[in-house]
């Protein structure tokens, strides 16, 4: 499957998770529908990745989490939030980069819609 494609279906699924449940609950929550939903249509999802940090040929642990990882290739930053900042962008961006990732999604659920809280960060 292609990055579109996953990213795509990523985005699909977050509609229907998000038109489910009403915003404003806890992210924990969004993250397990979410999975479960992606699961039910044949994606392969990691939840709570750890993100280990190289330097000098060391493997540090800094704990950095990634909330979803979506066929080994899309980090998944789920947010529900008031409004986001660009800190947010900024600790996505930091996955992607530690992670050697291309494209990760900021999704926040707290969005009254989900559009406007449906970002895709290239790296």
């Amino acid at each position: 499957m292609e990055i579109n494609d996953i990213t795509a279906e990523i985005l699909d699924a977050s509609i229907k998770v998000h038109s489910s449940l009403v915003p404003g609950l806890l992210e924990s929550v969004y993250e397990e529908v979410l999975a479960y939903e992606l699961g039910v249509r044949g994606m392969m999802v990691e939840r709570q990745v750890p993100i280990k940090i190289e330097y000098r040929g060391i493997s540090l642990s800094k704990g950095f989490v990634i909330d979803l990882l979506v066929e080994r290739e899309v980090v998944v930053d789920l947010k529900s939030i008031e409004e986001l900042k660009p800190v947010h962008k900024k600790q996505l961006i930091t996955y992607l980069k530690l992670t050697n990732k291309s494209v990760g999604l900021l999704i926040n659920f707290n969005a009254v819609l989900l559009k406007h809280g449906f970002h895709r960060i290239i790296n």
